[in-house]
């Protein structure tokens, strides 16, 4: 069996050597032709000669005759005849093969790399592709040109665009590419490739439908950590990776300046952050709440409170975390409520304040009051008992209508209650300080 298999592109390739093509075979039609005509005219003008077939020889006088006429007649004419249409014949098919021989070129035709040899009448390189079934379009190359005249010994190159879609340093985009490798179409889209991380091997052909292909160049990255400077050159794809070849080890709690797992930029620097946590838990008082009520048996302006209001108690948790170093603000993760507060209530008189009391309007009350209590309406006596501008106790103090302690009231409800007082006891319940009401 013959080592040859036909090729694609019309030459026979050997089978134990594949990349060499046998000298192509082809012959063109007009050497047929040519042929056919040699034969034609060698037929026409050296006939092939017969051998004479034995015939009775004549004798005598006939003999003499045949001789004779030999002599004068010279050829006939029927023979001149026949001789002129072949002679035609031979000269348009010796024509024909020249015109044949002007127009046929042998040209070189390389598609992506396969060479193949063949003969053509193309006027020109567009012409030649088209009758090769050879198909281009807008990202593909032809060199030279589709409308450049065709040439015998013409060397024609196809190149097929592949699309790309190419990732650089985290920016993709959709490229086209005649060349046949990944090297060598990094090299024709202008990427620097030296030192960079290119996703697939470099020597992969790309085929017609394309590839994706990522690629990081390499980048100058300046990494802070633990008072030290380290610059790196890095086609790391995250700040993480980057760091760690900067042989900075990242603890549990540490940080960065920027995302870990952001893709660091050339001439970027990236701060390590040394990070200490902790929690402290405290417990902080909750404010109560203060619900007023009216009340119409105290006097317009007096408030009472009926009941003490107590704050509540809440335990909050904050995280602690110093910061190379440098400690930060606390900052409040988790609170619990421990103890709810007591609403104080709050009375409020809108009984009518009587205008006068008789007997009593005249006296001196601010002396009394300044002697009793130094003129203060909240005062109350170190046992207790006391309280008030006029030091009232409390039993007298509800005797005159007043609800609560008389420390609480308002100065003019105590100056009202202390005038019925002395309506009824005169200067008696201040024994020290009561003649200061004449003064």
């Amino acid at each position: 069996m013959s080592n040859r298999q036909y090729s694609p592109y019309g030459a026979y390739q050997d089978r134990e050597a594949p990349g060499r093509a046998h000298p192509d075979t082809y012959r063109p039609a007009y050497e047929a032709r040519a042929r056919a005509a040699a034969r034609v005219t060698e037929t026409t003008v050296h006939p092939p000669r017969r051998q004479p077939e034995a015939a009775p020889r004549p004798s005598g006088r006939a003999q003499a005759r045949h001789a004779a006429r030999g002599r004068k007649g010279g050829a006939r004419p029927d023979s001149m005849r026949r001789l002129i249409p072949q002679a035609l014949v031979v000269a348009f098919l010796a024509g024909g093969t020249t015109a044949f021989v002007a127009n046929d070129k042998a040209v070189e035709l390389t598609v992506d790399g396969r060479t193949r040899t063949l003969h053509t009448f193309a006027s020109d390189v567009g012409e030649l592709l088209a009758q090769q079934g050879v198909k281009v379009g807008d990202h593909d190359l032809v060199a030279p040109a589709p409308g450049t005249p065709l040439m015998s010994g013409e060397e024609v190159a196809v190149r097929y665009g592949r699309p790309v879609r190419l990732t650089i340093d985290g920016i993709q985009r959709e490229v086209w590419t005649t060349a046949p490798t990944v090297d060598a179409a990094l090299q024709q889209l202008g990427v620097r490739a030296e030192g960079a991380y290119v996703s697939t091997s470099r020597s992969q052909r790309i085929g017609r439908v394309g590839l994706e292909l990522d690629v990081r160049t390499e980048r100058t990255v300046t990494v802070l950590a633990d008072g030290q400077a380290r610059t790196i050159r890095t086609n790391a794809a995250t700040v993480r990776e980057a760091v760690a070849q900067a042989g900075v080890v990242l603890y549990r709690q540490d940080a960065t300046s920027v995302a870990p797992d952001s893709l660091p930029r050339d001439g970027q620097t990236v701060t390590v952050l040394r990070v200490m946590g902790s929690q402290e838990v405290r417990e902080e008082p909750i404010a109560f709440d203060v619900r007023r009520t009216k009340d119409p048996n105290l006097l317009k302006g007096t408030e009472v409170v009926a009941r003490p209001g107590q704050a509540g108690a809440r335990r909050v948790t904050y995280a602690l975390r110093t910061v190379n170093g440098v400690k930060e603000r606390p900052r409040r993760i988790s609170d619990e409520v421990v103890r709810q507060p007591q609403t104080q209530l709050v009375r409020i008189g809108t009984k009518p304040r009587p205008d006068l009391v008789e007997g009593a309007e005249h006296l001196n009350w601010k002396g009394l009051a300044a002697c009793e209590s130094g003129g203060r309406a909240h005062a109350v006596d170190p046992s207790g008992t006391y309280g008030g501008l006029y030091q009232f106790d409390r039993r007298t103090w509800r005797s005159l209508g007043g609800s609560g302690r008389p420390q609480d009231a308002p100065a003019e409800e105590q100056t009202y209650r202390a005038k019925k007082l002395f309506t009824r006891q005169g200067t008696s319940p201040w024994p020290h300080c009561g003649s200061r009401l004449y003064r």
